[in-house]
């Protein structure tokens, strides 16, 4: 029998394949990075040939690292960037542009102009802001701006789908064109309560709907790919968006769970089960992984998290290593009254306030880059601390426990000092790569190597567990503290 699963997780940055046994452990992975081009200011694209040969050498690499053959792999599931767009020829399988990247703004005035005039109705059926965040409006900028585009998807000659959708569309051979709900619910097309294409919406944007994909639980049969491709028909078994794929790596498929995932920024995400929460404290709503129908989720995003540690250590000079960070922290009691408030690019949710950007205040005489660098970790985690507590008074309850993951999420003074702030439990897993981790549990539930959620719960290891050791007094100074630099920066005088 087929023992193992290989997850793909396909980033902003690299592309990644991890072969997970039976029992969830880690058996081999491989990771190849791929340029980013930025082709003017605000711009980002990624040439779709990058995409799939790191991706395709990343998945030979891992099983060569492995001693696994092709065959041996009983299910492929796929983890992606979001929101990113792909379009391609539907007889060539060629893109005829380069991906526009999530992180990409070049149609950030359309969508203010789209936004003051149908704002609210796009936000009742997708759960999101307009923005250029999302895929729609790329989409359009595509078919407006390429030669023929337009014309060519009107006749139904060009296909659409985020980065999962053309993966399986190339592993396939062109035989599937699919999707799941998570990464449907990020286009700005899809309707998450009726859970299909909204015709008023494609309209909205000018996007033909002959050239949506099918969308498909993110446990489901996405078909099998092409021993050409791969050398081996591998059932494709998963599709999940990597936010809520972490999610489901996490194991928060209850009403109420939340994880954070501390990379570059900070992603959380809150299980609301089947209640599409309305956020009234800026956060989006959108769809959560499963093997039927999908869960709501509310969301919301930090701009800068473990982006943090970065400039503390590229820009300032302050450490070598991120590691060191920790232990800095450690040396001094507390900040010695520094507050650093990171909007470096604005500051993402609850606040939503691209204009401000980022201070250090309480600066003295007596200030250390000890001082310094445990602030800038203190503000990763009051940051999660709003979001967290913006989802609180969405749901009208009480948050007892976050699940943590990504890079920042093994420093010990950070995971410390988040429970502190919380006042809740916070759970860091044995297995970090929990992206990939939920690809494969989805494709492993789908292809019958696992049994349950409940069994994958039973199988899982050790946690390790963060409880709340500051007292409430303390906890209150140090929120207050944080609320009043908010509040220079946010409401300081502009040019």
């Amino acid at each position: 029998m087929n023992k193992y699963i290989a997850a793909m997780d396909q980033g902003t940055t690299s592309s990644r394949t991890i072969v997970f046994d039976e029992d969830g452990s880690v058996v081999a992975s491989a990771q190849q990075e791929f340029k980013q081009q930025y082709p003017k200011p605000g711009w980002v694209e990624h040439d779709c040939r990058d995409i799939l040969s790191s991706q395709l050498y990343s998945f030979r690499e891992a099983l060569r690292r492995g001693g696994i053959r092709p065959e041996e792999i009983a299910a492929l599931g796929i983890a992606n960037q979001r929101e990113t767009v792909v379009v391609w020829d539907k007889f060539t399988g060629k893109p005829v542009y380069n991906a526009i990247v999530w992180q990409c703004r070049r149609t950030s005035e359309f969508c203010e102009h789209l936004k003051s005039r149908h704002g609210r109705e796009i936000y009742d059926k997708t759960g999101l802001n307009v923005d250029a965040y999302f895929s729609a409006s790329k989409i359009k900028w595509i078919l407006d701006s390429v030669p023929f585009a337009r014309r060519r998807a009107e006749k139904g000659e060009l296909l659409f789908g985020t980065v999962d959708c053309y993966l399986i569309w190339t592993l396939t051979g062109g035989k599937v064109h699919a999707t799941d709900y998570t990464n449907a619910s990020r286009t700005m097309l899809f309707n998450i309560h009726t859970l299909r294409w909204d015709e008023e919406l494609c309209s909205l944007f000018g996007v033909p709907m002959c050239m949506l994909p099918e969308v498909k639980p993110s446990g489901a049969d996405y078909g099998v790919t092409d021993r050409a491709v791969l050398g081996a028909e591998i059932p494709v078994c998963a599709a999940v968006g990597d936010q809520q794929g972490a999610l489901f790596g996490q194991l928060c498929t209850e009403a109420g769970e939340v994880k954070n995932t501390y990379g570059t920024g900070c992603f959380l995400l809150m299980n609301t089960g089947r209640e599409a929460v309305r956020s009234q404290n800026g956060l989006i709503t959108t769809l959560s992984a499963s093997l039927g129908r999908p869960d709501y989720v509310l969301e919301g995003s930090v701009f800068v998290g473990g982006a943090v540690v970065q400039w503390l250590r590229d820009g300032l000079g302050l450490v070598g290593t991120a590691a060191e960070t920790e232990a800095l922290a450690l040396s001094v009691p507390d900040t010695g009254g520094v507050c650093f408030v990171p909007a470096f690019v604005g500051l993402g949710a609850p606040h939503w306030d691209s204009q401000c950007r980022g201070m250090l205040y309480g600066i003295t005489r007596g200030t250390t880059r000890a001082h310094i660098v445990r602030a800038a970790l203190e503000s990763i985690a009051l940051q999660t601390f709003d979001v967290v507590h913006a989802m609180e008074q969405d749901m009208r309850a009480t948050v007892a426990r976050l699940c943590v993951d990504g890079g920042a999420s093994a420093n010990g003074f950070l995971m410390q000092f988040q429970a502190d702030m919380l006042g809740a439990e916070v759970c860091r897993p044995a297995v970090m790569e929990t992206t990939a981790l939920g690809a494969a549990y989805l494709a492993g539930l789908y292809a019958g190597v696992y049994g349950s959620i409940g069994e994958l719960r039973e199988r899982r290891a050790g946690m390790t567990s963060f409880l709340p050791q500051m007292d409430d007094a303390a906890r209150a100074e140090k929120l207050l503290a944080w609320e009043e630099a908010l509040g220079r920066d946010m409401y300081r005088p502009r040019p």
